[in-house]
């Protein structure tokens, strides 16, 4: 990959950067899932100390392929993430971390909805009522007893609304990310 240093900041914080390659890879393991069935939340009731074994359903790994080769095309991602990146500088590593980022962003927001779980400003107070929507809201600390919870909001969470993916031509092999390129 070349980039051209002399446009970017010189700087970059390792731990964002890190943080947004995670970000990254859950994203594809989320967009991987498949939709849950009323058979398979009728089963959500039940403490994981039930003796009665999870349901897993198989899903096709098409949509986290498809997704996996937009962040390929729009970020370069896999390319960055498969770089050595021992031997450069941290403004190397930022320069390329911002190609990265805007790539990213780009490519999410031009095929997801994203909306936040909780409308509240982080770090303030928020109140968890009995029943609340355990996917939705992870407890963290010293979690004990039962709900109603009150507790600081560290994340607001996200939630996707639309998914825009484009169609599969019929024989696309998903599994090429990223096609090797041949100049003549």
């Amino acid at each position: 990959m070349n980039f051209e240093l002399a446009t970017f900041p010189a700087t970059l914080d390792m731990l964002h950067l890190g943080l947004v390659i995670l970000v990254l890879i859950f994203a594809v393991l989320f967009f991987k899932k498949q939709p849950v069935s009323a058979s398979s939340q009728d089963n959500s009731n039940k403490t994981p100390l039930s003796n009665t074994p999870t349901q897993l359903k198989e899903s096709t790994p098409d949509a986290a392929l498809q997704l996996l080769t937009l962040l390929q095309k729009e970020a370069r991602l896999i390319d960055f993430a498969k770089e050595d990146l021992t031997g450069h500088s941290d403004a190397d590593v930022g320069a390329a971390a911002r190609v990265v980022h805007q790539g990213s962003k780009k490519a999410i927001e031009s095929y997801f909805d994203l909306e936040p779980i909780r409308k509240e400003e982080e770090e303030s107070r928020v109140s968890l009522p009995e029943g609340f929507n355990a996917s939705e809201v992870r407890l963290t600390g010293n979690v004990v007893g039962e709900a109603p919870f009150t507790g600081t909001l560290i994340h607001k969470g996200w939630k996707v609304t639309e998914v825009k993916l484009p169609k599969l031509a019929e024989g696309h092999d998903t599994n090429i990310v990223a096609p090797a390129e041949v100049e003549l």
